[in-house]
């Protein structure tokens, strides 16, 4: 039941990624005003921490079923420790980290959306069943 629940989540993730790259290419005022949102208040810098924790356990329990698994457990590692060190972090400074290199990431926009488009893509495909055995 948990591996279900790993996986299903995994495959939320890769549904967000593919949103996001839609939004980056094809609404970009909208994708500008989600980014820009990142750690602007209290509640959101939690909010983001537990989504990057339970993606990133999400990662590392689907991982031996999933098609590339060294990957995904890496990336799942990557997000828990990550979200550890914002943990430790004082909100403000993660605010003002963000105020500052949000915007200049904004400047990649239609990147940003290719590459969340193509990470997406490399989720579907790697969940368990959608490779050829």
């Amino acid at each position: 039941m948990i591996d279900g629940l790993a996986v299903a989540l995994v495959l939320l993730a890769g549904i967000f990624l593919a949103g996001l790259g839609a939004a980056c290419l094809f609404a970009p005022a909208l994708a500008r005003r989600f980014l820009l949102g990142f750690a602007s208040s209290l509640a959101l810098h939690y909010l983001e921490l537990a989504i990057r924790l339970v993606v990133g356990g999400a990662f590392l329990v689907a991982a031996p079923a999933m098609a590339f698994p060294r990957i995904f457990t890496a990336a799942g590692a990557v997000l828990v420790v990550t979200t550890i060190a914002l943990a430790l972090v004082p909100w403000p400074w993660h605010r003002r980290f963000a105020q500052r290199t949000v915007p200049a990431a904004l400047r990649f926009l239609p990147l940003l959306g290719l590459a969340s488009l193509a990470l997406a893509a490399f989720v579907f495909y790697s969940l368990p069943g959608a490779t050829p055995p």
